[in-house]
């Protein structure tokens, strides 16, 4: 959890805070749903891992499309 939060303030020297947020929170639910799905044998149906493919596009988005 430290290495996270350091991780995020190193991050808002370089991007806004609005989208090193979305990013930091938007990885941790993308990499706990894959998780869910490797580790706990969590379901793997198709429309789940495409609404997971969705917040990992959002993500990049999120930083592409920064006008800073």
């Amino acid at each position: 959890m430290i290495i996270s939060l350091v991780l995020l303030s190193y991050s808002v020297k370089n991007i806004p805070i609005g989208t090193a947020y979305a990013v930091w929170t938007g990885i941790g639910a993308a990499g706990t749903a894959i998780l869910g799905i490797y580790l706990f044998n969590e379901s793997k149906e198709p429309l789940r891992i495409f609404f997971i493919i969705l917040i990992v596009i959002g993500i990049v988005g999120l930083k592409f499309f920064d006008r800073s």
